[in-house]
């Protein structure tokens, strides 16, 4: 048993449809990470501590925006997601903040003005940023529900407020704020420097889920930001949507990563520990669930590959990325349980790994819209009634 070659848990080979160029690019980030990422990421999710050593390293990588910036392919951008949350998703968290939801941000809705100010540091990532719209009563009905307000004061906005669970803010440099302007009710968004005066923040502690990942809340207490760093084409709502449509999808990919690491853990582990005098993987039962796994890994990363030929041909809709996100995210929660399952008691020694994956991917089935908003977002469009109040 111990001569069995390790199969490669792309089984399907999805890998073999990128370019050449984009799988050396893949392969490199892979290396990467088994040098630098997996040594390290139990310790610092035990910890509840951020690898902040690990960001100019990612700089020289050289990842940010992969598609509108280094004109790579939407299934690119998700295998390159998924596999840096197959070794972590606490970075592979701080990686999608960065990236689709705060450069998402200013690629869509920024001037052309703005864009060539600030989006040259932050693909190099010499300074880094997030995405803050989710408030402390306020998260699925966020639309109607948003209380951070914005006020026009001569030259600058005056914003007040207070954000929850805003990964990584307290050691970035900028954050999107979103906020309801009081002069006519419209949300709208704006690039805030965090060390303006009035902005702090308050580290939220024992998470089960994304320990190394350092939300906060945001507390706006008067901070004047200049009137320029509105972003220009962010003005409703609508225009949210606009960013979240894209990192919904994201979020698929990051529950296919998770998916990939529940199953090299359970299968290595099935094949190495012995019980009863032979491996586990020789019992009939642990050979199904090792299937189960491997099913639900194909199926979720073959939804999340044709939603990409779609974004590929700007013909993904809302209700698409929803539907992806929703049930992708559903199979990893299943996937995660199997794999823990495999594992025994060891299974809930974060030593082991899994305990870490099976607690992240909590996480991803709640947040960019939970599991049961998204997937009335999909009925909607299907039904033509809506079920939101």
């Amino acid at each position: 048993m111990a001569d069995l070659p390790y199969p490669t848990a792309d089984f399907f080979g999805f890998e073999e449809l990128l370019t050449p160029a984009e799988r050396a690019k893949l392969h490199e980030v892979r290396a990467w990470l088994a040098a630098e990422v997996a040594p390290i990421a139990v310790d610092h999710w035990n910890r509840q501590e951020f690898p902040q050593h690990l960001i100019p390293q990612i700089a020289e990588l050289d990842i940010v925006s992969p598609v509108r910036r280094l004109g790579h392919s939407h299934l690119f951008a998700g295998l390159l997601t998924a596999e840096i949350h197959r070794t972590d998703a606490s970075v592979g968290t701080f990686m999608s903040g960065h990236d689709g939801l705060f450069t998402g941000s200013i690629e869509l809705l920024a001037s052309e003005e703005q864009r060539a100010a600030w989006l040259p540091d932050i693909y190099a990532i010499r300074k880094k940023g997030v995405f803050a719209i989710t408030e402390p009563d306020a998260g699925s009905d966020v639309a109607g529900g948003l209380t951070t307000t914005a006020r026009r004061d001569g030259d600058s906005w005056v914003l007040n407020g207070v954000k929850r669970w805003i990964g990584s803010v307290t050691f970035s440099d900028y954050v999107i704020i979103w906020a309801r302007d009081e002069a006519d009710d419209q949300v709208k968004g704006f690039l805030v420097d965090t060390s303006l005066p009035g902005f702090s923040t308050t580290l939220i502690e024992h998470k089960i889920a994304l320990r190394a990942v350092l939300n906060a809340n945001v507390f706006l207490d008067n901070v004047r930001v200049p009137a320029d760093h509105k972003l220009a084409g962010a003005n409703s709502f609508r225009d949210v949507n606009r960013v979240l449509t894209g990192t919904r999808a994201v979020v698929g990919w990051q529950a296919v990563g998770l998916q990939l690491a529940a199953f090299d853990i359970a299968r290595a582990y099935a094949v190495e520990r012995t019980q009863f005098g032979k491996p586990l993987a020789a019992f009939q039962l642990i050979q199904g669930q090792l299937s189960s796994i491997l099913a639900n890994l194909v199926s979720s990363t073959s939804m999340m590959a044709h939603l990409a030929r779609l974004q590929d041909a700007d013909a993904a809709r809302g209700e698409h990325t929803a539907l992806a996100k929703a049930h992708v995210t559903k199979l990893t929660r299943e996937s995660v349980a199997l794999a823990r399952s495999i594992l025994g008691g060891n299974g809930v020694d974060t030593s082991y790994g899994i305990a870490k994956v099976f607690g992240d991917a909590e996480a991803l089935y709640s947040y960019e819209g939970t599991y049961e908003v998204n997937m009335l977002i999909a009925a909607r469009s299907v039904t033509g009634v809506s079920a939101f109040v």
